[in-house]
């Protein structure tokens, strides 16, 4: 690879301007930071003072502030875990119709890791990436909507890939590195993640909306098996997952029917 560096004053932190090779989107233009407290914080603030290209994606080994769902912190050792954030614009799609791209992104992060992840890999709902009762992966999106439809996306992904010990109050972090006993070289793993995303990508461009939904619904942890719930309330309830509504709710067989629930109003026993 050829590397042109700057120098980012503000931050003073090297970036490195980079391209992944066969894509149209994802990785096109890449950044690299030497270290980052947040991939989505710099890329939220690089979208505003800047007209980047679709898929724009700025990535760091070394990230100190990085945040999971519902403002839960994601650790990552530095120099052991890829961590993250393209930009994007899809303004094709109904803002109404936004999970769609939670989908998409799970998809894309599954088709990498299971090239190297033979078995019980599954996608948490609504956008974790599990493996058996473990998790592996995450991801952080941020929406800009205009009216009826999406204006921008900031898209974080981490994921555990050289990292052993975990020292957080995390319950179930696995990394890929545990679960196959090699080491890995992480600027190959974005570029492959790249490739995967921007694929899975354009599809979603292409609106082949009923692929991905089956897809997902393929690959989804504990879909049509009998499980135990907690409902914001704290109540338990048995069901079985039917299916994600088009808003992106998750919905469940229960005593009462087929009931739809939002991400903070349910959670797996």
């Amino acid at each position: 690879m050829n590397y042109v560096i700057f120098i980012c004053v503000k931050v003073l932190k090297h970036i490195i301007l980079n391209t992944i090779a066969n894509t149209l989107f994802i990785g096109k233009v890449l950044l690299h930071y030497r270290s980052l407290e947040s991939t989505n914080l710099t890329a939220i603030e690089y979208l505003s003072k800047n007209t980047p290209s679709d898929g724009t994606t700025i990535y760091t080994y070394q990230q100190d502030g990085g945040r999971g769902q519902i403002g839960s912190k994601w650790e990552s050792e530095p120099d052991k875990n890829v961590s993250l954030s393209s930009i994007l614009f899809p303004d094709f799609l109904p803002s109404r119709r936004q999970f769609l791209l939670s989908q998409t992104v799970s998809l894309a992060i599954y088709d990498f890791l299971s090239t190297y992840i033979t078995s019980n890999l599954r996608i948490k709902w609504p956008n974790d990436l599990y493996v058996g009762n473990k998790k592996i992966a995450g991801i952080l999106i941020q929406n800009v909507l205009s009216g009826a439809q999406m204006q921008s996306s900031v898209v974080g992904i981490g994921i555990n890939i050289n990292q052993i010990v975990f020292l957080s109050d995390a319950p179930n972090p696995i990394s890929l590195s545990q679960l196959t006993g090699k080491t890995y070289h992480l600027d190959t793993m974005v570029e492959e993640l790249c490739r995967a995303f921007d694929l899975r990508y354009r599809q979603l461009r292409a609106k082949k909306y009923e692929e991905i939904e089956r897809s997902y619904l393929e690959r989804l942890y504990r879909y049509s098996e009998q499980a135990i719930f907690q409902r914001e309330n704290l109540s338990i309830f048995a069901g079985q997952i039917t299916g994600i509504a088009p808003d992106g709710k998750l919905q469940i067989m229960t005593h009462n029917g087929v009931e739809a629930f939002a991400l903070k109003e349910v959670s797996f026993v």
